[in-house]
């Protein structure tokens, strides 16, 4: 059993690094009153709110429904031509032509998009690597401060 207490130590750490590891940051806190250490467990000293994790899901949540959009227009434009034709195609036909000509017309369309999406990638990964690093040089016994 752990007891909740306010430590302006902990509260930094929760502005920090988000729930879990205030959770982490209490209970050391409570466990070890006389001398918390805390920045254990704040490896990340980014901002969860509005960090690259997220602002990647929405960027690729967004080039993924552009792409699909842009499937479903010409899928709509080569079905409306073969009604003005009076040529029956199968809507799979239309789709698998529409799929074939969206990928690279995707690429050229949504470029800044992908641009986007692509930078917003390299952050979390240099992000990621740079906690693993941290986090590594700590279990090594390494102060990094």
């Amino acid at each position: 059993m752990f007891t909740v207490t306010f430590d302006p130590v902990v509260a930094n750490c929760q502005r920090q690094t988000g729930w879990l590891a205030s959770y982490f940051c209490r209970t050391r806190a409570a466990a070890a009153p006389e001398a918390p250490s805390p920045t254990l467990f704040c490896v990340s000293d980014a901002t969860r709110p509005e960090g690259a994790g997220r602002r990647l899901a929405r960027n690729l949540a967004l080039y993924t429904v552009a792409r699909l959009g842009l499937v479903a227009v010409i899928t709509a434009i080569i079905l409306g031509v073969a009604a003005v034709v009076k040529v029956s195609i199968p809507l799979i036909v239309a789709l698998l032509f529409a799929l074939l000509v969206a990928m690279p017309l995707s690429l050229v369309l949504f470029k800044k998009l992908r641009a986007q999406v692509n930078r917003d990638i390299a952050a979390v990964d240099a992000k990621r690597r740079k906690d693993r690093d941290q986090l590594m040089s700590r279990l090594q016994g390494k102060d990094e401060q």
